[in-house]
């Protein structure tokens, strides 16, 4: 089954149904399917403090996770959520626990993860919290590795922050200028060192039409 049979078998709104993100993945994973690879996905279930829940509500499914299982046979598979996930067992799935709304929370569950030749920020698509991801996870990426950010286009009231940069402008300025520019002086300068690491940026508009906002940004890691 290629990855969009895959979404749509275990219910993940990558697939068919919805955001169709699965097509533009089975084209860039397609050749590390079969390989030893480290894979980590933030956000596991759709809910949690961004919609008004609690972060210790009752968790029930990870419907990408068994996706991402099933399609790399032989991967490790990393997982990170704000609320409580470690029920799930699996021999090829670890589980972190975060709350990405402060930068020093991501930075102290990094210290113990390995490097990842997959990165896919699916989390609460705060602004600040894809950034701070962003900041201290891109260093823990392999060499030809591939960090991906999604839902660009939506950003919960919950936890938005005033005044801070898009991450979808932030993004497209470097793959149009290959360079940063954020409100936040000090984040443009974290985000400045880590440029020469950044072989290529390309963004992807909702559902692949011209018109609608930005909606994924994969970048490449040289």
């Amino acid at each position: 089954m290629n990855l969009t049979d895959l979404a749509d078998r275990f219910g993940s709104d990558k697939g068919s149904s919805k955001h169709r993100y699965t097509e533009l993945y089975e084209m860039l994973f397609r050749p590390l399917r079969d390989r030893e690879i480290r894979f980590l996905e933030m956000g596991l279930q759709i809910g949690g403090p961004e919609h008004g829940e609690s972060a210790d509500r009752k968790t029930t499914d990870l419907p990408s996770v068994r996706m991402w299982l099933d399609y790399f046979p032989r991967a490790a598979i990393h997982g990170l959520d704000v609320s409580d996930f470690s029920w799930f067992t699996h021999d090829r799935f670890t589980f972190h626990r975060c709350d990405m709304d402060e930068r020093a929370n991501i930075a102290a569950v990094t210290q113990a993860l390995p490097d990842f030749d997959i990165i896919i920020d699916d989390a609460s698509h705060a602004s600040h919290h894809q950034q701070f991801g962003f900041l201290e996870l891109f260093p823990k990426l392999a060499s030809g590795g591939l960090y991906i950010i999604e839902d660009l286009r939506w950003q919960p009231e919950a936890y938005e922050r005033d005044g801070i940069t898009k991450t979808a402008d932030l993004f497209r300025g470097f793959s149009e200028r290959r360079s940063f520019t954020h409100a936040d002086m000090a984040l443009q300068d974290a985000f400045a060192a880590l440029a020469p690491e950044i072989s290529g940026c390309f963004m992807f508009q909702v559902r692949y039409e011209k018109k609608p906002k930005d909606q994924v940004a994969v970048i490449h890691k040289r």
